[in-house]
């Protein structure tokens, strides 16, 4: 439970002002006898029982609200806490008035109930950001999830037949028609598809990777240890930045199960490089019986550059140069919920749902909810950037944004206060920290500086803190002397309820 608040001047001010409406109310005295006794000391032994103080008035909202149990527990620690006070001589009896003890209690319960998932204002400048949850989902997704959140579902019930289903038939159809593969499964994570993958066709055996493809992702994601942990062997062939077909070819032997590619979705290798392709690694694959993986990681299924956005091999582009199966994620260029997808040969997909480790990685059918809403938006793909929220946010052009910025400049200066210059500046966005990182998207938004006395920085950290407070909090980044505020996720629909909670000083 959190700690009470303590006494301030805020407090007594509120506590005056209770006192003055209970006693009118119950007609326990007068406002000058109050007064009178806020200023006097007072012991253990003044201090109200539980059951009197429960029974009061004052304290219906709270049982109404967080029901009695909670409220005795409550009411106790805030007791125990009132006479700790009292024996170490610091409680007034302005602070034993029931009115008094049912708003602190009130605020504990109310701090202590507050979910703590919440909705925050993205303003980092990285649109999938994985420690906010990546991409957000487009209204129809919403829906279905809602809907199926409330009603029950042929989750895996055959309508046609009356018999049980496969929860995958929901969505694999999609899948396929939007990647070329002939067959496909969903689990909860792409990490999760990677090593189901890899347990189900390489247990025991050998898989050949790239050193320069060996990528660790947030929270000490790594290839070798996924490998370890699926029971397969690693065979690393050629170096960090050079790998070349016959590095490949000379590693195949009795042991190996496949070649893989993974995709350096996080970073990049430029200078004097070489890779082999998804089409070479295929063929040395195929003629010698092995089947070609691709972990493409971020996964998208349209050509980005139609967009104005870098370019992205799809998964439908890894098919068919002759990929035997493709894992990436749902949540980010996808734009949907957190999945994991495999796409591929219908014989290896099979196989990959016969393993044991697929009931325990499946998802639920809120996930499922979400996701065929999102594939079947890409089925209209004119519409897509209006209609998927990530692409959206994605698209959204530099011109668009800036008088957003121009309105908010003034309602930010007013609530920061005199110590801190705020400025309405053109900078860049990221797609995602483990999402195409290096490719900048040209955005405006705010940028604000410490111009009072004594280190910007301890007055930016404290500026940041207090706007992660906020009742939705506001997460920027601090680089270069400034707290930057990247408005590209900030939505027209957000707009009012942005300004609203920046009406009173943040200083």
């Amino acid at each position: 439970m959190a700690e009470l608040p303590s006494e301030d001047s805020a407090v007594a001010a509120e506590t005056a002002a209770a006192e003055t409406a209970a006693a009118g109310a119950a007609g326990v005295g007068t406002v000058a006898a109050e007064t009178a006794a806020a200023d006097t000391a007072a012991a253990a032994s003044d201090i109200p029982p539980l059951d009197r103080l429960l029974n009061a008035d004052a304290m219906r909202t709270a049982l109404d609200t967080h029901g009695r149990t909670q409220v005795v527990a409550a009411l106790r620690r805030h007791l125990d806490t009132l006479r700790q006070r009292a024996l170490a001589g610091g409680l007034m009896q302005r602070e034993l008035n029931a009115s008094t003890v049912a708003s602190r209690v009130t605020a504990a319960l109310d701090k202590a109930a507050q979910p703590r998932l919440r909705a925050v204002y993205n303003l980092t400048g990285t649109v999938l950001h994985t420690n906010l949850g990546r991409a957000l989902l487009p209204d129809e997704a919403v829906a279905s999830v809602l809907r199926a959140l409330t009603t029950p579902a042929n989750l895996e019930f055959d309508l046609d037949t009356g018999g049980r289903g496969d929860r995958d038939d929901l969505i694999d159809d999609l899948l396929c028609e939007l990647t070329g593969a002939e067959a496909a499964t969903v689990v909860n994570n792409n990490a999760a598809a990677v090593l189901l993958m890899l347990n189900a066709l390489a247990d025991r055996r050998e898989v050949v990777v790239s050193r320069g493809e060996l990528v660790e992702i947030g929270g000490a994601f790594r290839i070798p240890d996924i490998m370890k942990r699926a029971g397969a062997k690693l065979v690393e062939v050629g170096t960090t930045n050079r790998t070349h077909a016959a590095d490949y070819d000379g590693a195949i032997g009795p042991r190996t199960a496949m070649l893989m590619k993974v995709h350096c979705s996080n970073y990049a290798v430029t200078g004097f490089t070489k890779s082999v392709g998804v089409a070479e690694v295929a063929a040395l694959a195929h003629a010698k019986g092995l089947p070609a993986t691709v972990d493409l990681g971020s996964g998208t299924l349209v050509d980005l550059t139609e967009f104005g956005l870098p370019r992205e091999d799809t998964v439908r582009d890894t098919i068919a140069a002759g990929a035997d199966l493709v894992t990436f994620s749902g949540d980010k260029l996808l734009g949907g919920p957190q999945a994991g997808l495999l796409v591929g040969r219908a014989d290896l997909i099979r196989k990959i749902k016969k393993n044991p480790l697929k009931r325990a990685l499946r998802v639920g059918k809120l996930t499922l909810a979400a996701l065929e809403p999102v594939l079947h938006l890409y089925r209209a793909p004119e519409f897509l950037a209006q209609r998927l929220t990530t692409l959206r946010l994605l698209t959204r052009p530099q011109r668009d944004i800036q008088p957003l910025a121009d309105r908010l400049r003034d309602v930010l200066a007013h609530a920061v206060g005199a110590n801190y210059a705020v400025q309405a500046v053109p900078m860049f966005s990221q797609i995602g920290s483990g999402a195409l990182p290096v490719d900048q998207l040209p955005s405006f938004g705010l940028a604000l500086r410490y111009t009072g006395s004594g280190r910007p920085g301890r007055h930016l950290d404290k500026l940041e803190t207090r706007l992660r407070g906020l009742p939705t909090p506001v997460i920027g980044r601090i680089a270069d002397d400034a707290l930057w505020l990247d408005l590209r996720c900030l939505e027209a629909r957000d707009e009012a309820a942005f300004t609203a909670q920046l009406a009173e000083p943040l200083a």
